[in-house]
């Protein structure tokens, strides 16, 4: 489905899921059903790619998969895998996330994916959100967003995950957590995770009224840190990870899981009921109907 318009209209939908972790540490989280997910991963182009540079020890991951890399069940899958691969080498210390399409970093998560679909499928979809979000938020490894491109929804849940956020300073672009724009709640988790970020009252206003702020609104509140050209994201990104890297590994990697562990075992610890709320919800007659129209309306705007 072309998202692009969804995107403009700032209405993209993002997503709300879980299932039990099959183990937990300091600053990483293991969680094993991405592996057993590969075996289903149909895509035939890749969605992911990753560059290692084994002299700086640092990956750069671009999103790629167009037009406006939508979180669909292939996209997460792929990305999970990539990141555990990644945390499995020792030798990569810094992950870059950052986009290879123009104007969007992610447009959220795929309403195709919950639109239509078994409560089963449903189900597996929410397993990769939730294990995205495990993986990225739990990693060991420094994690800097390069956002250079507008990021609704589950792409602005993605990149808080990360530890670092550089955005693009172009006023046409947009971040932020949207959903009840179109008549969905953010999981406690999603709302945790900007809780950390941008604290109490801004995360209150912001669900509520499902706010996507332009770069400089979004500086102002935290939840971005800093802000450059559009062409400068990637090498500003780059000059940055320096800096954390000079700090010793276990003592950034301790600290990091000392402030993040507690926002992780919660999810952890609740992940199938999680999982049964969201197949519950989204599988409502109300919400498929909402959907639904939703889907008609883009349509009629891509024509």
């Amino acid at each position: 489905m072309a998202l692009r318009a969804a995107f403009r209209s700032k209405c993209v939908f993002s997503g709300l899921l879980s299932q039990r972790s099959s183990c937990s540490g300091h600053g990483r989280v293991c969680v094993s059903p991405v592996l057993a997910a590969q075996r289903r991963n149909n895509s035939t182009s890749p969605k992911i790619d990753v560059n290692f540079d084994q002299s700086t020890g640092v990956a750069v991951m671009s999103l790629q998969s167009p037009p406006v890399n939508s979180l669909s069940l292939d996209f997460l899958t792929e990305l999970c895998i990539s990141v555990e691969k990644l945390e499995m080498d020792k030798s990569c210390r810094g992950l870059i996330v950052t986009s290879s399409q123009p104007k969007v970093f992610s447009a959220g998560l795929d309403i195709t994916e919950m639109y239509g679909k078994s409560p089963e499928r449903c189900g597996e979809f929410w397993r990769a959100v939730q294990e995205m979000w495990l993986k990225l938020y739990g990693s060991n490894m420094i994690t800097i967003a390069a956002i250079n491109g507008s990021s609704p929804a589950g792409g602005c849940l993605m990149s808080l995950t990360c530890d670092y956020r550089i955005m693009a300073d172009n006023p046409r672009f947009s971040i932020g957590l949207n959903e009840t724009q179109l008549g969905i709640v953010a999981p406690f988790w999603f709302k945790d995770t900007m809780t950390n970020t941008v604290g109490h009252r801004n995360t209150e206003v912001a669900l509520q009224l499902g706010l996507l702020y332009n770069p400089s609104e979004a500086l102002k509140i935290g939840l971005v840190d800093q802000l450059v050209p559009e062409d400068q994201v990637l090498t500003t990104a780059k000059q940055n990870m320096t800096k954390w890297l000079a700090i010793p590994d276990h003592a950034r990697a301790i600290t990091k899981s000392m402030m993040r562990k507690p926002t992780i075992d919660k999810l952890a610890s609740n992940r199938e009921a999680d999982i049964q709320h969201f197949v519950d919800f989204i599988t409502k007659d109300s919400i498929q109907k909402s959907l639904g129209m939703y889907m008609e309306m883009l349509k009629k705007r891509t024509r």
